[in-house]
This record gives C-alpha cells, structure tokens and sequence, in this order.
C-alpha cells in the first residue's frame, strides 16, 4: 500500500469519527429538547388542569347610579355563575365558595345559571351534600337563581331547598328599610323556554315605576341585544370569558354559543352595564389559562 493510500485511508477514519461525534451531539440535543418539551408540556397540564381551574378568585366591582333608592345605598351583590359541579369543582370547592361569599356579607346573592356539569351523574348522596353547603350561602335582602342551558328542571329541588329563589322568567320586587324597592329580573337560558315578555312583566302593570332600578339576572350574555325594557345593571355567564385568554389583551379563546358578540367581562350598552363572570368550574375543555374562576362582588351606590 503505497504511502498517498494510507493518508487517504487516515483521512477517511478521522472523517468518519468526526460523523460520529457530530452524530452524538445531534442526539444529545434532540434528547434535551425532548426532555424540554416533556416538562414543559407535563408543567403546562398540571397547571392548566390542577392549578388554574381550582384557585378561586374574587373580582370585585363599584357601580354608581343616581337611580338606586337611597335606602339600598352601599348595595352589595355576590353573583356565582357556571359552576358546572362535576367538572372541575368539588364540595371542598363549594366550601371555599360559600366561605369566601360569606366573608363579604352580601345583601343579595345570584347564580346565573350552570350548576351541575352536564355529563356527570349527581348522586342522592352528593346532591344532599351539595344541598346542604349552598344553604350556607348567607345574605339579607335575597338569595337567587335562573336556569343555564346545561342546568335540568329537576334542579329547581335542589335550588329551593337550598333556600334559592328560582326565577323561572319572573321578576321580584326588593324592598329595604322603605316603600322604594328595586327590581330583579330572572330570565332563563335561551334554551330553557326563555319568555322576555313574561319576565319582564312588571313594566306592563299600570302601578309600575318606569324609572326603577333594575338588574337582570341571564345566562347568555348575547340575549341582551333582544331586551327592549329598561335595565340599569345586566349579570350574565356562560362565556366563562373564554377559559383561556390571550394576556395584555385579554382576547377570549374559546368561543359559547349565545356568547359570540359578548364575552369579556364588562361591556357598557347604552346607558346598562354588562358584567360577565368568568365562572366557576368549566366546559368544553377542562383547562383554564390566563382566566382564573372566580366570584363577582358588587358594591353599588348613588352618584
């Protein structure tokens, strides 16, 4: 073998060493991007599942209107919504909610609708449990309730006897200290036999104050745009904000039926303001980024 082969033949061994260290670097790499990816999508679950969906927050909100009677001054209102129980809240959650309800005092407690998660199969037990939780929600005006599209007829036992007034498309007259009340309108789920006219009938009686304060309790916020009578503050749900949000922005993801055109949390419509809760457990997809479950609290009073 002549002395130019055996260079070549040098040649093509330290090549083929260099191939093989570049190889090894290559894998190297490749295994920590994976390892990367694995804990960054692990990280990402756990959080968005187990984290995200369960820390409860309090969203608090101040609302002035000349029109609210003197004697309702300093209002407060806790509004709950979309608790899909089932889904991604317990009873130890339900606890935590009552808790944190309580601790604020309210005069006036709503729930817009969305109980029970429609997929999962209440039990005697957990239905007496539950029951029994919420009929520790406490107030000192009025405690009510409406019907959300996932939300069945056979839930009315469960809001009753957890001392819910359910306002099946029907108003109630609020009175405090004097003969000036306000008025709260219950409107159900557009899918829920929803009747606006029947609702709002208090508009129609020859006796009625057409200057009244007044709050709607709905589940779709987009049925807003079919109300022609007066409200002075809407509280709706089901949009849950959009689950996941786009941070700065606050750019809703996951789009609801019936909630398309309204889905933050506050939209001024004219002279009404519309306040969305982002809910409390979740649907469609068990995962929540950037838009924390929470409980809406209300301070209203005069200008």
């Amino acid at each position: 073998m002549t002395r130019e082969e055996l260079n070549e033949d040098k040649q093509n061994e330290i090549i083929k060493e260099q191939n093989i260290e570049q190889a090894k670097k290559i894998i190297k790499i490749a295994v920590k991007i994976l390892f990367f990816i694995f804990i960054f999508s692990g990280t990402f679950y756990t959080y968005t599942t187990y984290v995200s969906t369960t820390k409860i927050g309090i969203k608090e909100y101040r609302i002035k209107n000349s029109k609210l009677p003197s004697s309702f001054n300093g209002l407060k209102i806790i509004q709950l919504s979309d608790l899909h129980y089932g889904s991604t809240m317990t009873l130890d959650d339900i606890k935590k909610i009552v808790k944190m309800s309580n601790e604020r005092k309210p005069d006036i407690i709503v729930f817009t609708g969305d109980l029970i998660s429609k997929d999962y199969k209440l039990s005697s037990k957990e239905q007496e449990k539950l029951t029994q939780e919420l009929k520790k929600l406490t107030y000192t005006l009025g405690k009510y309730s409406i019907l959300g599209d996932e939300d069945q007829e056979t839930l009315s036992t469960i809001y009753n006897q957890s001392d819910f007034t359910l306002l099946n498309n029907e108003y109630d007259l609020i009175y405090k200290d004097e003969n000036n009340p306000i008025l709260l309108v219950g409107l159900n789920s557009i899918k829920k036999n929803q009747n606006i006219e029947n609702a709002y009938a208090y508009f129609k009686e020859q006796t009625h104050n057409s200057n009244i304060y007044t709050i709607t309790m709905l589940h779709e916020p987009d049925v807003v745009d079919n109300i022609t009578y007066n409200t002075d503050l809407y509280l709706a749900g089901h949009s849950h904000n959009g689950d996941i949000q786009i941070p700065i922005v606050n750019h809703p993801i996951i789009r609801h039926e019936n909630a398309i055109k309204y889905n933050k949390e506050y939209y001024k419509i004219n002279n009404s303001d519309l306040y969305i809760s982002s809910g409390l457990g979740t649907n469609k997809v068990s995962i929540r980024l950037f838009c924390r479950p929470s409980i809406n609290f209300f301070r209203i009073s005069q200008k």
